[in-house]
């Protein structure tokens, strides 16, 4: 390659070690800079950290043995939340998508009327909406909106995922399949969307991602999840800091934890290509 004109590759080889630790050491160098200035700020506030009273708010010792605290209790609401959602949203995606492939000019316009309206309205206006007037006709509590607005939301997302993983199969593909006697369901099913999955699963697990952090929302329409637990402890104890950056350092332990098991699925992928 370099009689080529191509740099060669192998003084790269043996610094894969050195390049994981000088990037472990940047990112301990950050995290260090920004604990110190956020304890250099409490501190001219006069703020005592009371970093002991946090564990008692995740579980405790009773009589009757383990309990619950709040905010264990608002994480199990916040995995109920995000599952079902995350369900439902890849649900709605895959239908949208199919009706915006399909031949009919109804079905197209439905799913364009729908992604329309979903993707350029703010999530939380969905929320109320389906909340304030929607849940009293229909008669569902505050649980059920939110798993709908978010199903919703993500849906629309979820679907023009869907159908960019979709578009970029060869149309080689789709006439093979045809071409073999299978019907365009079948098509779908054993030609085209296990091919799709390989180039979307990055997009979803962003979108995944997404859908953790916008559940946090629930906690405006009085959803004891992990944000209004946290937020009612304040309340209670005004330990500011502490509670808060407990909730947002398990938001980020539960999306990294997303994010290395997507990652390594689709490293098994790409092994089987």
């Amino acid at each position: 390659m370099e009689a080529m004109g191509f740099p060669s590759l192998r003084p790269y080889a043996g610094f894969t070690a050195t390049r994981v630790v000088v990037d472990a050491v940047k990112y301990l160098a950050v995290m260090t800079a920004i604990v110190l200035v956020i304890c250099k700020g409490t501190a001219s506030m006069g703020y005592h950290w009371q970093w002991y009273r946090v564990p008692r708010y995740f579980f405790g010792q009773t009589p009757e043995g383990f309990a619950a605290g709040p905010l264990l209790q608002g994480l199990m609401v916040t995995f109920r939340i995000t599952l079902i959602s995350l369900a439902l949203a890849f649900f709605v995606g895959l239908v949208t998508v199919l009706m915006r492939l399909s031949s009919s000019f109804s079905a197209r316009a439905v799913a364009r009327g729908y992604l329309e309206l979903i993707r350029n309205t703010p999530l939380l206006i969905q929320l109320f909406f389906l909340y304030f007037v929607i849940s009293p006709i229909a008669g569902v509590n505050a649980f059920v909106s939110a798993v709908i607005a978010l199903s919703l939301f993500e849906g629309a997302y979820i679907s023009e995922i869907f159908r960019a993983g979709i578009e970029a199969v060869p149309k080689g593909q789709w006439e093979a399949g045809l071409g073999s006697g299978l019907s365009v369901f079948e098509a779908y099913r054993f030609v085209v969307l296990p091919q799709a999955v390989r180039n979307i699963l990055p997009p979803l697990t962003s979108q995944a991602i997404s859908l953790v952090k916008d559940s946090a929302l629930v906690s405006t329409i009085a959803i004891y999840d992990l944000s209004m637990q946290g937020q009612a402890i304040v309340s209670e104890t005004f330990l500011v800091f502490e509670i808060w950056l407990t909730v947002a350092a398990v938001y980020l332990a539960i999306t990294m934890t997303l994010s290395i098991l997507v990652h390594r699925m689709e490293a098994r992928f790409k092994r089987y290509v």
